[in-house]
């Protein structure tokens, strides 16, 4: 059985940090690429990165690449998530994903609509 489960969200003031974290069990690091979207309530769910782990190759969207950086610990079975500098418009549920194989994690393959499993989420709210 696969099972992701985020954590790390929580409330922060404009301008600073969080570090999401996603545990995944029931699936093996390097058969996945492993991502992470975000999703306000009433609102598509929109990508954010993507990694293949063992080959350490990254895809990020371009609103994100200056501020958010994903990573894995293969070891540990979890991905990350570090944000910067965030903003209120940073406020979204965040979600981890896995389920396409690791070459999906390009622009033209990272997708919501091909990922078979997700966590249930962590919600950032970003507010002084």
């Amino acid at each position: 059985q696969v099972q992701l489960v985020e954590s790390g969200g929580g409330l922060v003031q404009p301008g600073g940090s969080l570090r999401l974290s996603c545990a995944v069990s029931g699936v093996t690091f390097e058969d996945y690429a492993l991502g992470w979207f975000r999703q306000a309530p009433g609102k598509d769910r929109e990508r954010v990165t993507c990694i293949r782990a063992f080959a350490d190759t990254t895809f990020y969207v371009d609103s994100f690449k200056a501020r958010f950086t994903i990573s894995s610990d293969s070891a540990k079975n979890k991905v990350y998530l570090q944000m910067n500098r965030l903003g209120p418009d940073d406020t979204d549920v965040y979600l981890c994903s896995t389920g396409v194989p690791p070459g999906a994690c390009v622009d033209t393959m990272f997708g919501d609509y091909a990922m078979s499993y997700w966590g249930e989420g962590t919600l950032v709210t970003v507010s002084s």
